[in-house]
């Protein structure tokens, strides 16, 4: 019996009960992740944020505890309050404070249930529903809770490593847990990296391999020859991938273009130019052979031709390129290639070099065909990315004076915070102006804006070639990055200028991972919000690009088409 009694006395002890410093710092933790960021949650993202935040402020507070244990003035300091309070006390006292904890994480999440209702209410959403969204409570708990016990886990293998190396190989006793501690880090990296990570990424890879080949509904080959993948074009249709053939496939028909340019019969059918990932072998040679369809095509006799950089799945904007095509009538040719067929925030992570290098083959490519055109008979060259495309366009130039040297005018649209151009820019706008809403050179060379309004300021002149970044104040894409972990970011203590919505905070840990889970839902709000800016777009071509004479009523008339109206 006492044998029994003594084995089961030293088995691992995972649910012991919490660290009381971690359950308060991770009950801050997690209240602080129920406020208000930059774009609404469901109850299951919100049970997420917090629950993971509040695994960090237990973590923090774990390993805060062990660096005052090893404090001698605090560890008598505490012996003193502890032999005052006496153990019956104190376990009273713990017992109020974890009844706390647990009350105040119900408030807490229904206040923030209004904070949330009046964030869906500021972008045109209906608020949270109130039974579903308490469901964050259990979701918190069991998220919170598996980190904790995962780390628990991870804790007892290091003590008995370190145990097994003072008593059995006779390491010294200061030495030991820190050997055990760099054996279970390397082992817990190994395992995420070379195990599960690698098999994540080749399940991944492989899914996405085969949507890659896959068409979206109502696709079918193009049989003009203005279009990659057409009878006539030097691009396999096969070969091109998903989005691509469904770039090619389509665009403004006859009727919009003649309702577009008013009926003047000199609206001409759009080039649409596109290498997918399997037609060529790598990035430069994409760019000869996109180079050689736009030539093919007859695009270099074209009023303009736009480089369209895509996103990671291969995937660029139609309406962005339509609204264009419709402003000059069909007198364009768009070219883009592609250098992956993984999702846009996956390929951020593990495809960044190849959308750089993608980008800068095919400008380069193209730069070198116009360049050897007569002068006088050259078309506008023009460069439009948007998400991470925005990221990879730029990387196609070094510096703003690159960009005005090589280009006719540029539409960077949600760029990732990440943007090397971008950056520069806004970190050196004129003094007094927000991070928000920048003003470079007062706003002669580059603008920044969210809305049409702001495309029109400052009132000053804007010289051609004109570069504009579309950004959106609720767009995570753009404002997220790792500095938010520990730096306060200057857009945090600032006025959106939309007067919408509940200001957003910014708080040390919390912050990075409320904009972290962010990313996943910057689609999922309202035109004009988060990361979506179709709407934007023909207002944005209008000031980069506008043809001669065009006014406000040729831009609502477009409009008008884009719409269907």
């Amino acid at each position: 019996m006492g044998g029994r009694h003594e084995e089961r006395s030293t088995r691992p002890r995972f649910w012991t009960r919490p660290h009381e410093g971690g359950l308060l710092l991770g009950l801050i933790f997690a209240m602080l992740a129920m406020t208000p960021s930059l774009i609404p949650r469901t109850w299951l993202f919100q049970g997420l944020v917090s629950g993971v935040t509040a695994a960090v402020g237990y973590l923090l507070a774990v390993v805060l505890a062990w660096c005052l244990n090893r404090v001698p003035a605090w560890r008598r300091l505490v012996g003193r309050v502890t032999a005052r309070v006496g153990p019956r006390r104190g376990g009273q006292v713990w017992g109020a404070v974890e009844a706390v904890v647990v009350v105040m994480t119900v408030v807490v999440l229904v206040v923030s249930h209004g904070w949330q209702a009046d964030v869906t209410a500021s972008m045109g959403m209906p608020a949270p529903g109130w039974p579903a969204w308490l469901l964050a409570g259990p979701v918190l708990v069991l998220v919170a809770g598996l980190f904790i016990l995962i780390g628990r886990v991870l804790l007892r293998t290091a003590r008995r490593i370190a145990t097994f190396l003072n008593r059995r190989l006779k390491v010294p006793r200061v030495v030991a847990p820190v050997v055990a501690a760099v054996v279970v880090t390397l082992a817990v990296v190994t395992l995420v990296n070379d195990v599960l990570l690698a098999r994540a990424a080749s399940a991944v890879d492989a899914a996405f391999a085969l949507a890659n080949t896959e068409d979206h509904a109502g696709v079918v080959r193009p049989e003009i020859p203005e279009r990659s993948g057409s009878p006539e074009s030097l691009v396999e249709w096969d070969t091109i991938g998903r989005e691509g053939r469904r770039f090619v496939a389509t665009g403004p028909t006859p009727s919009q273009l003649e309702q577009a340019s008013q009926g003047d019969g000199a609206a001409l059918t759009p080039i649409r130019v596109y290498a997918g990932l399997d037609s060529a072998p790598d990035a430069a040679a994409r760019a000869a052979l996109a180079v050689d369809e736009l030539e093919r095509t007859g695009a270099f006799e074209r009023e303009v031709i736009v480089i369209a950089t895509t996103t990671g799945s291969g995937w660029v904007n139609g309406d962005a390129i339509e609204a264009l095509e419709l402003m000059h009538g069909g007198d364009t040719a768009a070219v883009a290639t592609q250098y992956s067929y993984l999702p846009s925030w996956l390929s951020f992570l593990v495809d960044r070099s190849r959308a750089e290098d993608e980008a800068q083959a095919l400008a380069g490519a193209l730069e070198e065909a116009v360049a050897a055109l007569p002068q006088e008979g050259r078309p506008e060259v023009l460069v439009y990315g948007e998400s991470l495309g925005a990221f990879g366009s730029e990387q196609a130039y070094t510096s703003l004076a690159d960009i005005r040297a090589n280009t006719d005018g540029v539409l960077w649209v949600g760029p990732p915070n990440a943007s090397e151009v971008w950056k520069s820019l806004v970190d050196r706008r004129d003094p007094g102006t927000p991070e928000m809403r920048p003003v470079y050179a007062s706003g002669l060379l580059v603008r920044f804006a969210s809305d049409t309004s702001q495309i029109a300021t400052p009132p000053t002149a804007w010289e051609d070639p004109r570069v504009l970044y579309l950004q959106h104040a609720s767009d995570p894409i753009v404002w997220w990055s790792p500095g938010l972990l520990l730096q306060r970011p200057d857009w945090a203590a600032e006025d959106d200028g939309t007067g919408r919505g509940p200001r957003m905070d910014w708080w040390p840990l919390v912050t990075f991972w409320q904009l972290t889970f962010d990313l996943a839902n910057s689609k999922s709000v309202p035109d004009g919000n988060g990361h979506n800016y179709d709407a934007l777009t023909l207002d944005g071509w209008v000031a980069v690009a506008a043809p001669d004479g065009w006014d406000g009523d040729d831009t609502a008339r477009v409009r008008e088409v884009m719409n269907g109206d």
